[in-house]
């Protein structure tokens, strides 16, 4: 296909799906996929635990372990290859805004400005939105031990802070999918209908909205 996106970015909040998504994309269409690797802060499950004491070096251990991996990739010119990404950089700073207080989103502010971050713009960006409560169940179901903390208030900020980004995100064409209804992992009849609209997007916004039986 012409206009097949090169570069496709999957976002959203923890537990709707986003990391599932980039892998059977990347297995459909034959990308390498570029990831993110949560369980290699050692500040997270603190962060879980207790996250008004960990929020900091939580967040400064994602910032350098992001700008890394995207400096990494730059310096062996491995951005002409087609991946799929779990991540936008962008989205470092909503968490960072949700989590830090002023003296440390100050302090955050003042790193990531002087650091040097020329990530790729994407050609597509797929944004998973789901309930609350859908993603407690998501969450509980997969089991990480550290994630088995997290509170349902932390969960809707996250979400609500997610919505706000992608109202005026214009970085990149963006699909929003409602996620709550589909499940992409065992059924594969409602991950074949979502590649199937991701690969007729070549430009805009656009919403993916299923119906629960018919997709």
């Amino acid at each position: 296909m012409p206009n097949m996106p090169r570069f496709i970015a999957v976002e959203g909040p923890i537990g709707v799906g986003k990391t599932t998504l980039a892998k059977r994309l990347a297995e459909s269409l034959n990308y390498d996929t570029f990831l993110e690797a949560p369980e290699l802060n050692p500040f997270l499950e603190r962060f879980y635990a207790n996250r008004r004491a960990a929020a900091l070096p939580t967040q400064l251990f994602f910032l350098f372990d992001r700008a890394r991996q995207i400096q990494e990739l730059r310096q062996a010119d491995m951005f002409q290859p087609v991946r799929v990404a779990d991540f936008l950089i962008e989205k470092d700073r909503l968490f960072a805004e949700l989590n830090l207080d002023r003296d440390e989103l100050a302090l955050y502010e003042n790193i990531y400005n002087h650091l040097t971050i020329d990530a790729p713009r994407p050609d597509l960006v797929v944004y998973l939105q789901a309930p609350v409560n859908v993603l407690i169940e998501r969450v509980t179901r997969r089991g990480i031990p550290s994630e088995q903390q997290m509170e349902a208030d932390y969960l809707q900020a996250l979400s609500d802070a997610y919505a706000r980004f992608f109202l005026y995100y214009d970085g990149a064409p963006l699909l929003i999918v409602n996620a709550a209804e589909i499940d992409l992992v065992n059924a594969d009849a409602d991950y074949e209908a979502l590649l199937k609209f991701i690969l007729g997007i070549s430009s805009g916004r656009h919403y993916y909205n299923p119906t629960p039986g018919i997709i």
